[in-house]
């Protein structure tokens, strides 16, 4: 009995030392786990314009998260406007984070390219109600919300026009045509175009189905017709004052002493602001006359947002990403740096964005605003049919036919 007790604790024995054995080099293995942090890369899509403030947000979070990862995070410049479309050319090489603006969030979410935000409801606590509402598909939050402020509103410089001048655009042309300088506009763009047809009874919007659009920019029903706001436009365009010119073109001529007014957005303000000075100024756009009427001119609002890419090889880390660049304090930056509205709720009643003359100009046009829904066949028809308006109409075309054609490819299925 003595014998068989001593075999068995000789066996134990020999159990213990072996198991022992075994679970030193698993332990060894996980020090030097640990002490190589795992290598991380990242690519951050955003507005060329905004490399800086983004590869400083990029800095502090690497220094925020230092030693948990080997970052090798790079900044791509890619328009906002253009994201989806860059994405749709291949997902699995897309970025891993991007911005965006808020009308092609449908299009992300349908073809997989965005997944439901975890904690969402921390992040819909954080932001305004209507920033969350546009990041959201069905009540679930797919991004993150980034701005409240992409819309567009009238820049103006205080040394040519008084605070009754900019109420009306025909006597802003007027002004400025007299003292041999422009107001801006881009023509060029659905967006902007807008403005003329929205607070005139004519509609466009996306129809049930999520693709296609329904139009009456043509009609010839109702005290304002299609070919009243085509006229207007060409008289427009007609004038002296008047620059069709693209965003970048309305600020040169801001800094070139060409330009001094122009519908825009509040990415512009530092640098108008920087130009103009004490003379800086921003208001809501103004009236225009149409059929021998003032019709207050109209805007598109809209929501920068950050996505983050479902196919992302680190998907927790480029959402800790979207968190950090999308948080309270850099959105606080963001403002400083770039004069953007923030989606943030304390961002935003701050009291330097609640002083911000482009801010308050983007809040009186929020009245006479509306979120954008359409579906691709809207933008290129509207930019030939404005394009060729801005260009006096020298092929002589009826103006109905232009509409007429014009509401056929915006429809079109």
């Amino acid at each position: 009995m003595k014998k068989l007790t001593y075999l068995c604790t000789l066996a134990s024995f020999f159990c213990l030392a072996l198991a022992g054995c075994r679970t030193s080099e698993p332990a060894s293995e996980a020090v030097n786990a640990a002490e190589t942090p795992e290598q991380v890369d990242l690519v951050v899509w955003g507005a060329a314009e905004d490399e800086a403030l983004l590869n400083q947000i990029i800095e502090s979070f690497q220094q925020h998260y230092q030693g948990q990862a080997d970052f090798h995070i790079t900044f791509s410049p890619q328009s906002e406007s253009n994201c989806m479309d860059a994405l749709m050319g291949g997902l699995e090489d897309g970025a891993d984070v991007f911005a965006f603006a808020d009308d092609q969030l449908n299009t992300l979410v349908a073809a997989g390219a965005l997944e439901p935000v975890e904690e969402a409801d921390a992040v819909k606590t954080a932001n305004l109600p209507e920033a969350v509402d546009a990041a959201c598909v069905g009540g679930t939050l797919y991004a993150y919300p980034l701005t409240a402020d992409n819309g567009y509103f009238l820049y103006y410089n205080k040394q040519y026009f008084t605070e009754a001048d900019i109420t009306s655009l025909e006597r802003m042309l007027e002004t400025a045509a007299a003292q041999e300088r422009q107001v801006a506009m881009d023509w060029s763009s659905g967006w902007y175009v807008y403005s003329f047809f929205g607070n005139t009874g004519l509609e466009v919007g996306l129809n049930d189905d999520g693709i296609t659009n329904f139009c009456t920019w043509n009609g010839t029903e109702g005290p304002i017709h299609g070919i009243h706001v085509a006229q207007s436009m060409l008289n427009i365009a007609q004038s002296p004052g008047f620059l069709n010119a693209t965003d970048e073109n309305f600020l040169k001529g801001v800094q070139n002493g060409t330009v001094i007014a122009g519908v825009s957005g509040v990415w512009n303000a530092v640098a108008i602001e920087s130009v103009w000075g004490a003379d800086y100024g921003a208001a809501r756009l103004p009236s225009y006359t149409c059929n021998g009427r003032q019709v207050q001119m109209a805007s598109y609002s809209g929501y920068k947002l950050i996505g983050v890419n479902a196919y992302s090889e680190f998907h927790e880390w480029a959402s800790l990403l979207a968190q950090w660049i999308s948080n309270e304090a850099n959105q606080k930056l963001r403002f400083e740096l770039r004069g953007q509205g923030p989606a943030n709720k304390n961002a935003a009643a701050s009291q330097e964005v609640q002083n911000s003359p482009a801010i308050s100009a983007l809040l009186d046009q929020s009245e006479f605003s509306q979120t954008q829904r359409l579906g691709g066949n809207f933008w290129e028809p509207v930019s030939v049919f404005a394009g060729n308006i801005a260009a006096g109409n020298p092929t002589g075309q009826s103006l109905q036919e232009q509409l007429d054609k014009m509401v056929e490819e915006i429809t079109a299925p």
